[in-house]
């Protein structure tokens, strides 16, 4: 199993920049792709952006693409999401995630997830 812990959420001006930190503890994180999900208030759920094991195929959801940068540290068990040219509409709790089936992640079911952080982005 993998815990999962995000960190630096925060109250952001808009067009500012963020980055969001998930610690993993447990065994085999590096075996793992983990995902960035967020929650709006109102919304359902979204996938952000993902990476697998291997970090060499991160994918995005199409309004963060280019905006955000979904990166790991295997030898820390952490996980990154760098967001720049934050927008008020990017204002959600986000969510770490990770499970050994990457299909999984991109399906918006992997098993373990962290209990979230609050990104607010002011206009």
């Amino acid at each position: 199993q993998v815990q999962l812990v995000e960190s630096g959420g925060g109250l952001v001006q808009a067009g500012g920049s963020l980055r969001l930190s998930c610690a993993a503890s447990g065994r085999a994180f590096s075996s793992y792709t983990m995902g960035w999900f967020r929650q709006a208030p109102g919304k359902e759920r979204e996938f952000v952006a993902a990476i697998t094991p291997s970090s060499i195929t991160p994918y995005y959801e199409d309004s963060v693409k280019g905006r955000s940068t979904i990166s790991r540290d295997n030898a820390k068990n952490t996980g990154y999401l760098q967001m720049n040219s934050l927008k008020p509409e990017d204002t959600a709790v986000y969510y770490c995630a990770a499970d050994f089936l990457s299909t999984k992640v991109r399906a918006n079911k992997p098993n373990y997830w962290g209990p979230g952080t609050q990104v607010t982005v002011s206009s």
